[in-house]
């Protein structure tokens, strides 16, 4: 009831006060004009007094009995004041004590009585929380420096006219020093300066004054005055001197604002992508704003030969800004550029490199220049590398277009097996830009792009050259292991290799018109590859090379190149040499299926980064229903193929009916999981979808290949004979010894000897039991990692563990 009382006494006071601190907090007080300000002080004062007298006016002590009966309004029956009576008649009955125990009762359930000011209806314009807004901002914002300079101009405002009693003819004034903003230091109050107390100012410093009577004036020599009005003088401070007013003499040191230094580290570099990478380091005394990188051609040191020999067009230097950090005082800091400038005209021609960085009065620091070959990206294939010449040539010059025309008809002629009949047309017309003569500067650009695209396709493309690109890649990337090559390095090599490798499976593909993913591929020696095991193997070597053990990733490496020297595509038309059985109907109703499954896959990946892209944090998309239906179309489809299945009764049939159920239940759980918008979930079981179905397209592969080897040897299913040597069902074993053709031994994930070449585990051997032999024996060695590091396990025990990874 005190704090209800004083709340409805005194807010307006409280109010007012939240007000006049949140206007010095905020700088108000210096913002007024010093004419207007004493009155504002005064007013304020008033305001204040008036607010307080009133609040004391209508505050009325809260006493005991008001707080008994506010307490006895909250309780049934006010029994407090039931307590409080006296009976007139009777008042030891039976019914007067009963009476009285109910009331005790009720006494008893008493609790605190929460405050309420009930301010609204007093406060209709809300004044109260116009109050609080302020005081928050003023904390938020605010700082103690403005507070203090708030004070001081009252105190200077309010003393003037004491001063002005005591010495009517006393003139008074205000100045103020304000350093660059990028200096981050606060404003310096020069009334508040002791006398004889120096002034030190950072070069560049905005110094102001105000003056109050006639006859004043500010004579200083530390920089050119800004500003006109004579009241209100300003000057920026560039130079050590004095300034003088009013019979006050302050001496001005002004600090010299230095030049950014840079420097750059080592010669700039050639990422794997082929971008420029330059390291460097910058400082300055007061932080560094900005930098950057111009780059010129160096004209002296270039050969000016074949194309280059004409004089070069005039084109402006690159100027590259430099990554710096976006908060902090950047007083020190270093980094690195990364650009990509593989397409520019001077890429891998001499340039010279100059980096600069800049303060915040625009001064300018520069490292050496650099004398470098500028970083851009290489073309190993000779097409490419010739059409990329022109292009150069043309950039450097058009007078180069019937030189460059000469070329390229050189590079199509005779384009049979050489060169696309696409690209072909392309670059025919390119040779007709060329001889219609006035070549202007937007068809060079665009004839220009038009080669960059050509050259890519020639690198990177090509089909007909899959296997011989397949070959380099492989080559280099022994070369690369062999060599210590860096990470960066050996990965944009490997990805090159996994680039090749899904080109020549393609090409594969392409001539036994089925997809390498889905089918079974077969190598000269008969045995089984499938895309997963290529792919299987790719990862395999990935990983060895991330663990740091190139010399088991170069041995994987040449056993993988062996085996894709080796690989031919099934073409699946039945007859001799059909273990797949990929010709047989319900295996290619299956594998459309599989290939329908993947792609909802795919989507459905799309579909998750596209949620967390836009922000969605997950929320599902307009687009799960949809695929959720199609996951639900997906599993009847694989349904009724379940029921047409051959084989029925037999075990590989059988096993194949068990593994399609299985990927039944798992687009079931896919399709729930989408329609609930758990599309991780979903890509989990989508996953263990696609790896059921293969297994069940697995065992029917072996079922019909087991009956098309029973039929050529004159059999029935299910009957058992021997098969003579070098016939399809010894294709899983290239030998006895375990060795290859060059007998070097073949080598599972694990280690151990395989007994074919490589390709696969034999299916005698203890690890091509379940659905992935690759998956298990990475699982087993994971496994002995696990257990080796646990620490309660005895000694003898790790000893034995780790004596089995040294040696696999």
């Amino acid at each position: 009831m005190i704090w209800e009382r004083a709340a409805r006494a005194f807010w307006p006071l409280a109010a007012l006060a939240c007000l006049i601190f949140a206007a010095l907090a905020l700088g108000g007080a210096v913002a007024v004009p010093p004419a207007l300000l004493p009155w504002l002080v005064g007013a304020g004062l008033v305001a204040l007094v008036a607010a307080a007298i009133r609040g004391g006016l209508r505050y009325r002590r809260v006493r005991g009995g008001e707080a008994v009966a506010r307490l006895d309004r909250t309780l049934p029956g006010r029994p407090l004041a039931a307590l409080a009576d006296r009976a007139a008649i009777g008042g030891e009955g039976a019914l007067w004590q009963a009476h009285l125990a109910q009331m005790q009762g009720r006494a008893a359930t008493a609790r605190a009585v929460p405050p309420r000011a009930d301010l609204a209806p007093r406060d209709p314009y809300a004044l109260r929380l116009a109050g609080l807004l302020a005081l928050v901002m003023a904390l938020i914002f605010g700082g103690a420096g403005q507070l203090g300079q708030g004070i001081e101009a009252i105190a200077a405002t309010v003393g003037r006219p004491l001063a002005e009693a005591e010495s009517p003819a006393g003139p008074s004034w205000e100045g103020w020093a304000t350093p660059p903003a990028y200096t981050r230091r606060p404003t310096i109050y020069l009334n508040a300066l002791a006398e004889g107390e120096a002034l030190e100012l950072p070069k560049g410093s905005a110094v102001s004054f105000r003056l109050y009577g006639e006859g004043l004036s500010v004579v200083q020599d530390v920089g050119g005055a800004v500003g006109e009005d004579p009241q209100a003088p300003g000057f920026r401070a560039e130079r050590s001197g004095a300034i003088e007013v009013a019979g006050r003499r302050i001496a001005v040191s002004v600090l010299p604002d230095l030049a950014p230094v840079i420097r750059a580290g080592a010669a700039p570099t050639r990422r794997a992508d082929g971008r420029l990478v330059q390291d460097f380091v910058a400082e300055d005394d007061h932080g560094v704003m900005a930098g950057r990188a111009r780059i010129d051609l160096d004209l002296a040191s270039v050969d000016r030969r074949f194309g280059l020999a004409v004089p070069p067009e005039p084109r402006e230097a690159v100027d590259l800004a430099l990554p710096l950090p976006r908060g902090g005082a950047r007083r020190a800091v270093s980094g690195q550029l990364v650009e990509d400038l593989a397409r520019h005209p001077w890429a891998n021609l001499p340039v010279a490199l100059v980096l600069e960085a800049v303060d915040g009065i625009d001064q300018t620091g520069s490292a050496a220049p650099m004398r470098v070959v500028l970083p851009g990206r290489r073309f190993f294939e000779p097409r490419a590398a010739a059409l990329i010449e022109l292009r150069r040539d043309l950039l450097w010059s058009r007078e180069n277009a019937a030189r460059s025309a000469e070329i390229l008809r050189a590079i199509t002629w005779r384009p049979e097996g050489f060169v696309t009949d696409d690209l072909y047309r392309d670059l025919r017309g390119a040779v007709g830009v060329l001889e219609g003569g006035g070549l202007s500067v937007e068809a060079r650009d665009k004839l220009a792009e038009a080669l960059w695209a050509a050259a890519i396709q020639l690198e990177d493309g090509g089909l007909a050259d899959a296997l011989e690109r397949m070959k380099q890649a492989q080559e280099k990337l022994s070369e690369a292991i062999r060599n210590g090559a860096s990470p960066d390095e050996i990965q944009r090599l490997m990805d090159e290799l996994r680039e090749a490798t899904d080109a020549y499976t393609r090409m594969l593909a392409e001539q036994g018109r089925q997809d390498p993913a889905e089918r079974f591929s077969r190598n000269q020696q008969g045995q089984q590859i499938t895309g997963d095991q290529i792919q299987q193997m790719m990862d395999e070597i990935q990983r060895l090379m991330n663990e740091g053990r190139m010399a088991e990733a170069q041995q994987l490496l040449e056993q993988f190149n062996r085996m894709m020297e080796n690989l031919q595509v099934t073409q699946g038309q039945g007859g001799e040499g059909q273990q797949g059985g990929e010709g047989d109907p319900s295996m290619n109703r299956l594998a459309d299926t599989l290939r329908e499954q993947q792609r909802l896959s795919d989507e459905a990946f799309r579909d998750m980064q596209e949620q967390f892209g836009e922000g969605r944090d997950g929320q599902p998309s307009g687009n799960a229903g949809d695929l959720a239906q199609r996951q639900r179309d997906l599993r009847e489809q694989l349904g009724q193929q379940r029921g047409m299945l051959p084989g029925q009764g037999s075990e590989q049939g059988d096993q194949a009916r068990r593994n399609l159920d299985e990927a039944g239940r798992a687009m079931e759980h896919a399709e729930q999981a989408l329609r609930d918008g758990d599309t991780g979930g979903a890509l989990q079981d989508q996953a263990d979808a696609i790896q059921s179905m293969r297994e069940g397209m697995r065992a029917l592969s072996d079922m019909l290949g087991e009956q098309g080897r029973q039929a050529e040897q004159g059999q029935q299913p299910g009957q058992e004979g021997d098969e003579p040597e070098g016939q399809p069902g010894q294709g899983n074993r290239a030998g006895a010894d375990g060795a290859t053709r060059d007998r070097r031994p073949m080598l599972d994930p694990l280690g151990r000897q395989l007994d074919g070449n490589g390709n696969m585990i034999p299916l005698n051997d203890p690890l091509a039991e379940g659905a992935d032999p690759a998956q298990r024996a990475r699982d087993l060695l994971d496994e002995i990692r696990r257990r080796s590091g646990q620490r309660e396990r005895p000694e003898d025990e790790r000893d034995y563990l780790g004596r089995l990874l040294d040696r696999f």
